[in-house]
């Protein structure tokens, strides 16, 4: 039953039979005779089916919620069971919006030294993204911002709270400012995230209450484009202070702290609201808490 119910889980997640029952390591006519089977065993049709894949059924999707939550159980209970014999091990599965994954090493390099045994996989998501998959048990771990969205139906806990400062050239755009004033960032070329990221939406969101119009001379998705061209010469970008320390960037760059006025916004843990909580994200979630970030 169990194989079955993953087929589903990855059907939903490719939406593509062919992609689906690659990503299991099985044949395409394995994974539909096994949907078959479990369409038998609950006496309802789970998958619109074509001459491809067009969409799960609502019988489909209220089953997938079971899959996915089914599935999460048994491989927590899995990892459970090993620590009970004093084996700790299992994967972590992380997801972090861009701006974490600098400071991240902090909480996963001790966690690791702490625990030999498990191995982590780490992804970088939209905030949004970082919530549907802490929900849909696609992630363990989420890191976020910790919005009104990210508390309601999740157990959570503040990390560090993000400010601000101009990443430039030594040579570039106020590059010798002791301070920049929020108003002084609509006078320069400036290179942003795009409007889908979070950070981006916020620093928009504080443009406006200053009363300050910014026109990005480009935008990217990429945090690692925005310091490319920054480093090419002829804009500048806005960072968290904490990246630009944890990236280290050297003499090609100079950081300008961001005067008061700007955004800040805390950083903090996601894990999904549940009990008893798996015992791999709840050991994670207790190492965290008991560390302490500058706030």
């Amino acid at each position: 039953m169990l194989d079955k119910l993953e087929y589903l889980v990855a059907l939903a997640r490719e939406r593509h039979f062919g992609k689906a029952a690659l990503s299991l390591g099985v044949t395409q006519p394995t994974l539909s005779a096994g949907l078959k089977q479990l369409e038998e065993r609950f006496g309802a049709t789970l998958v619109d089916r074509g001459a491809r894949f067009k969409s799960l059924t609502p019988e489909g999707e209220r089953v997938l919620v079971w899959a996915r939550r089914i599935l999460d159980d048994v491989r927590s209970l899995e990892i459970e069971l090993d620590a009970a014999k004093a084996t700790v091990g299992g994967r972590l599965r992380i997801v972090a919006v861009p701006t974490a994954l600098s400071w991240l090493p902090r909480l996963t390099v001790p966690f690791l030294t702490a625990h030999p045994g498990v191995t982590l996989e780490i992804g970088s998501r939209t905030g949004a993204e970082v919530l549907e998959a802490v929900r849909h048990f696609d992630a363990d771990v989420g890191i976020t911002y910790l919005t009104h969205e990210a508390v309601v139906g999740f157990a959570h806990h503040a990390l560090l709270d993000e400010r601000y400062c101009l990443l430039t050239r030594p040579d570039g755009p106020l590059a010798g400012s002791a301070t920049v004033d929020w108003s002084e960032l609509a006078t320069i070329p400036i290179a942003l995230l795009d409007p889908s990221m979070q950070n981006r939406r916020i620093l928009d969101e504080s443009f406006t209450a200053l009363g300050i119009r910014v026109a990005p001379v480009m935008e990217t998705n990429s945090m690692i484009t925005l310091i490319a061209h920054v480093r090419a010469g002829g804009c500048a970008t806005i960072l968290p202070e904490g990246m630009a320390d944890a990236l280290g960037l050297g003499s090609d760059f100079t950081v300008v702290p961001l005067g008061s006025g700007g955004p800040v916004r805390t950083l903090g843990l996601v894990v999904a609201s549940r009990e008893p909580r798996p015992f791999l994200p709840a050991s994670f979630f207790a190492f965290a808490a008991s560390h302490t970030f500058a706030r």
